[in-house]
C-alpha cells in the first residue's frame, strides 16, 4: 500500500512540476511590452508606447528607424502568423501540417505565384525608398527571430524560424489577391449546368449582370487640389488555415453631407474570421511622416490607413480576373494541345513538396498558352480535357508593393489616384478622403474586353481563336467617383454601371448592403462619427421584407399547424432586422435553406448544391427566382408524372422548416430567437485540436447581424441547430477629419497573435456588441496610457 501511495505521490508531483513548467513558460513567451531592447541597423533611439489595446505608436527619427522597429514589434506580436501567410502560396503548408494540406500546397506551388513573386523582387529598384523600408521591416522581424522569443506554436509543430525575405512579401500578396477571385467557384458550376440543363435555366442566375445590383455610379470629378474543379477549389481554400478576403463595405461621406462639415471615411473589410485576426495595427510618426496603418501579416506597408491629412480604406471589386480554358489535346501527341496556328506544345517543370512525416512530393506541372493546367493540380476531376486558368496577376507585371507604398505615402489626391494604377491585380474598391474636402471611390485592377459571344461566367474553349482575345483597357477606363455633386461615394462589393456601354463582367454581390447604405445615407446631410457609428453595425436587410412578401404570397397555408401559423405571422410582420432578440431570422434563414434545397438540389446534387451554397451568385438568385412562377427550377426533375409548382416547393420547403426548428429548438415559437442560433468562434489552426481548443480559439459569441446586411455575418445556408458564423468585419474604422484624433476602430478579437498577451482577446467584446475604441494620435494621451518600450542602436 505505501508503494503504491509512493507512486502516485510521484507521479502527482511530477504532474504539478510539468504543469508549473508549462505556465513558467507560456509566460516567458509574452510579448514584451516596456523596457529596453537593443536593435541593430537603427541609427537612434526609437521609442515603442504600446498602448491600452497594445497597438504601437513609433516614433523615430527616420522611416528606415521606425519600419525596423515595426518588424520587431509585428513579429513579436504575429510571427506565427506571418509564418503561416508566407507558406500558403509557395505550397509549403505541408512542411508543418503534412497530408491534409497537401492538395492545397500541390495546387498553389502549381500555378505559379511564388515564380511570379521571384520575378517582381528581381524587378525593383534597389535604390527605391519601397525597397529599403521593406528590407528595413523586414530586418526588424527577422532580428526579433534571432532575439525574441519563440512561438508556441513553433514549438507544437517543430517549425525551424527562417529569415524572411521580399519573395515572402510577394508570396503574401499573392494569395490575397488569389482569395478575392470568385471564378474558380462560380465558372466551373454553372457550365456545368448550362451543358446539362441549357441556358433556360441560367435565367434566374442574372449571369449577365441584368438585375439583383445596385449599380455604382461613375463620375469623374475635379480635384480640390487637393463544379468539380469548383468543388475542389472550394474545399481547398475552405480548408486552408489561412482566411480568405470575401467581401466588404465603406462610404465616404463629403464636407456638405456632415454636421460638423468634414469628411467622415467608414470602412469594414469583410475577411474569414481566425484567430489571429488579418489586421495589425501600427502608428509611425518621423519629422517627415506619419501614418496609422493596418497591416497583414508579413507586410510592409499598409493597405488601410490614416492620418491627418487623408484616409483610405478598400473593399472587394469582384471583377473577374480569372479564366478558364479547356485545351483541346492533339489525338497523336498528348504533349500538345491545338491552337488556331496549329498544335503547340505543352512546357513541363517539377516541384518537390515536402511533407511531414511523409515522404517528398514530386509534382509536375503542365502549361499551355493560357497558363498552368488545373487539372492537374486538383483532386477528384473527371474532366477528360485539361482545363488551363489564366489570371490578370501572373499576365501583367507585379507592382503591388511599389503600390501599397505608394498609397501610404501620398502627397495629395491626384498623386493617390495616380497609383492605384500600379494594381492590376486584385480587383478593388479603394476609398478616400482628406481634410481638404475631397471624397473618391477609384477601382484597380487590369480590365479588359473579350468578344461580345463570350461569357467569362463559362469555362472557354482553349481552341477557337476567340474566346482568348482581350483589349486591355485603359485605366481611365476603371469606374471611378471623384467628389461626386450627391456628397458621398460608397461600394458593398456591387456592380459598377456600364462605362462606354460596356457592363465590366464579374462576380458582384446583391444590392441588399448597398441599397440599405444609399438609403440611409441620401435623405440625412448632417452625420457625425456617432450616427455612422451606429450605421455601420446596422443589421437591417433591405430586401429581407419583399423576399418574404414574395415567398408567403405563394404559399398555400390552409392545413397549417398552429405553429406553422404562428411562425409565419412573425415573418408577415418582420421589419427587416437581425437583432438577438429576433425570432424572424430564425425562421426565415431556416426557410431559405430548405426553400434553396427543394429548389436546386434535384438539378445540382448533393455535392454541387452544397457548392453552390458558398457562392456569391446564390446570394444573387433568391429575390429574382422566389418570384418567377415560371422557373424551371420548381419542379423537381427526380418526381415522375408530376410537375412542381411555385407553391408546391415553397409550402412544402416552409414546412420541413418548422419541423426542424421544432426539433432544434422546441415547439415554444416564442423561443426561437436569433442569439440561440448566430454564433461565432474566432478559431486558431491549432485551435482545431479539441484538446487545445480552450486555450487558442476565442469564443463562441452570440452575434447580431446576417448574411448581406450592413453588418454582414457571413455563413452558408444550412439546417444545423447552430449557424456557425465564418466570416465578417476584419475591422471596423470610422475616420472623421472633424475630430481626426478621436477616430473609432475596433478588431474582432485582439492586437496580438500571442495567447499569453492581455491583448489576444481583450476587443471580442467591444467588437461582438458593435462598440469601439479610439484610434490614438495626441502624443500626449498616448504616452498617459501607454507602456514604453525603448529600441537603442545596437
Amino acid at each position: 500500500m505505501k508503494l503504491v501511495k509512493k507512486f502516485f505521490l510521484i507521479v502527482l508531483t511530477f504532474i504539478v512540476l510539468l504543469v508549473l513548467f508549462a505556465f513558467g513558460y507560456l509566460q516567458y513567451t509574452k510579448p514584451k511590452y516596456e523596457g529596453e531592447q537593443s536593435l541593430k541597423n537603427i541609427t537612434k533611439a526609437t521609442t515603442v508606447y504600446f498602448d491600452d489595446f497594445g497597438v504601437p505608436h513609433i516614433y523615430a527619427a527616420n522611416q528606415k528607424d521606425a519600419m525596423t522597429a515595426l518588424g520587431y514589434v509585428h513579429a513579436q506580436d504575429r510571427l506565427w502568423q506571418m509564418e503561416l501567410m508566407r507558406r500558403i502560396a509557395p505550397g509549403h503548408l505541408s512542411e508543418i501540417f503534412g497530408n491534409p494540406v497537401l492538395k492545397t500546397d500541390k495546387f498553389f506551388a502549381g500555378i505559379g505565384i511564388d515564380e511570379n513573386s521571384a520575378k517582381a523582387v528581381a524587378q525593383l529598384d534597389k535604390n527605391s525608398p519601397t525597397y529599403i523600408l521593406a528590407n528595413a521591416y523586414l530586418d526588424g522581424i527577422n532580428q526579433y527571430m534571432e532575439a525574441g522569443v519563440t512561438p508556441v506554436e513553433f514549438r507544437l509543430l517543430g517549425i525551424t524560424p527562417e529569415k524572411f525575405t521580399l519573395k515572402d512579401v510577394y508570396n503574401i500578396f499573392g494569395f490575397m489577391s488569389f482569395s478575392f477571385a470568385m471564378a474558380q467557384k462560380t465558372d466551373p458550376l454553372l457550365t456545368d449546368i448550362r451543358d446539362r440543363f441549357g441556358m433556360n435555366y441560367l435565367a434566374d442566375f442574372g449571369i449577365h449582370g441584368e438585375f439583383g445590383t445596385q449599380k455604382l455610379q461613375s463620375f469623374k470629378g475635379q480635384y480640390l487640389e487637393y463544379s468539380k474543379i469548383s468543388q475542389s477549389l472550394t474545399s481547398m481554400l475552405e480548408g486552408s488555415p489561412v482566411p480568405a478576403f470575401i467581401g466588404s463595405n465603406s462610404w465616404v461621406i463629403g464636407g456638405a453631407k456632415t454636421k460638423r462639415g468634414q469628411v467622415i471615411l467608414a470602412n469594414d473589410p469583410h475577411i474569414m474570421y481566425s484567430q489571429p485576426g488579418t489586421w495589425y495595427e501600427a502608428h509611425i510618426v518621423c519629422p517627415n511622416y506619419e501614418m496609422y496603418g493596418y497591416y497583414i501579416a508579413g507586410t510592409p506597408f499598409p493597405l488601410l490607413g490614416h492620418n491627418r491629412e487623408y484616409a483610405y480604406g478598400l473593399t472587394m471589386f469582384e471583377n473577374d480576373d480569372v479564366d478558364f480554358f479547356e485545351e483541346e489535346d492533339n489525338p497523336n501527341n498528348d504533349k500538345q494541345y491545338k491552337t488556331p496556328e496549329g498544335y503547340k506544345n505543352y512546357t513541363y517543370h517539377q516541384k518537390t513538396i515536402k511533407v511531414k512525416d511523409s515522404a517528398e512530393v514530386k509534382l509536375n506541372v503542365k502549361t499551355s498558352q493560357h497558363g498552368p493546367v488545373v487539372t492537374g493540380l486538383l483532386e477528384g476531376l473527371s474532366s477528360k480535357k485539361p482545363i488551363a486558368m489564366t489570371w490578370t496577376l501572373l499576365e501583367q507585371k507585379n507592382q503591388i508593393l511599389e503600390a501599397v507604398y505608394q498609397l501610404s505615402h501620398a502627397k495629395d489626391l491626384a498623386d493617390f489616384h495616380k497609383h492605384i494604377e500600379l494594381i492590376k491585380a486584385p480587383g478593388l474598391n479603394i476609398m478616400y478622403g482628406d481634410a481638404k474636402g475631397n471624397i473618391a471611390w477609384i477601382t484597380s485592377g487590369k480590365l479588359y474586353k473579350v468578344d461580345k459571344s463570350v461569357n467569362t461566367n463559362f469555362i472557354l474553349k482553349g481552341a477557337n481563336g476567340i474566346d482568348d482575345k482581350k483589349e486591355f483597357l485603359s485605366f481611365a477606363k476603371n469606374p471611378s467617383a471623384v467628389n461626386p455633386p450627391w456628397h458621398y461615394v460608397y461600394t458593398a462589393n456591387n456592380q459598377p454601371e456600364a462605362i462606354d456601354g460596356y457592363l465590366y463582367p464579374g462576380y458582384y454581390l446583391p444590392k441588399d448592403r448597398a441599397m440599405r447604405i444609399d438609403n440611409l445615407l441620401n435623405p440625412k446631410n448632417n452625420w457625425t462619427k456617432e450616427e455612422v457609428s451606429k450605421m455601420i453595425v446596422d443589421h437591417t436587410s433591405a430586401t429581407a421584407q419583399t423576399i418574404v412578401a414574395s415567398m408567403t404570397a405563394s404559399v398555400s397555408a390552409s392545413n397549417f399547424s398552429a405553429n406553422e401559423k404562428q411562425a409565419l405571422k412573425v415573418l408577415k410582420e418582420w421589419q427587416g432586422t437581425n437583432a438577438l432578440k429576433d425570432l424572424a431570422p430564425t425562421i426565415y434563414n431556416k426557410w431559405l435553406y430548405f426553400y434553396l434545397r427543394d429548389t436546386f438540389e434535384d438539378e445540382f446534387g448533393k455535392d454541387n448544391f452544397k457548392l453552390l451554397l458558398s457562392t456569391h451568385i446564390i446570394k444573387q438568385v433568391i429575390e429574382n427566382q422566389t418570384q418567377n412562377a415560371a422557373s424551371p427550377w420548381w419542379d423537381n426533375i427526380e418526381t415522375k408524372n408530376k410537375k412542381e409548382t411555385q407553391s408546391d416547393i415553397l409550402t412544402q420547403s416552409f414546412k420541413e422548416a418548422i419541423a426542424s426548428l421544432e426539433k432544434q429548438l422546441g415547439k415554444d415559437v416564442n423561443q426561437w430567437h436569433w442569439r440561440k442560433v448566430h454564433q461565432v468562434e474566432f478559431q486558431h489552426p491549432i485551435g482545431k485540436v479539441k484538446l487545445l481548443s480552450r486555450f487558442f480559439n476565442v469564443g463562441t459569441f452570440p452575434i447580431a447581424g446576417s448574411n448581406e446586411v450592413i453588418n454582414n455575418q457571413l455563413f452558408i445556408y444550412t439546417d444545423d441547430a447552430e449557424i456557425t458564423v465564418k466570416g465578417g468585419p476584419s475591422t471596423r474604422r470610422i475616420i472623421d477629419f472633424s475630430d481626426i484624433e478621436n477616430s473609432l476602430s475596433v478588431l474582432p478579437t485582439g492586437q496580438s497573435g500571442n495567447p499569453m498577451s492581455t491583448h489576444y482577446t481583450d476587443q471580442a467584446e467591444l467588437f461582438v456588441k458593435g462598440k469601439f475604441r479610439k484610434m490614438k494620435l495626441n502624443k500626449r494621451e498616448i504616452e498617459a496610457t501607454s507602456t514604453k518600450l525603448v529600441f537603442t542602436p545596437k
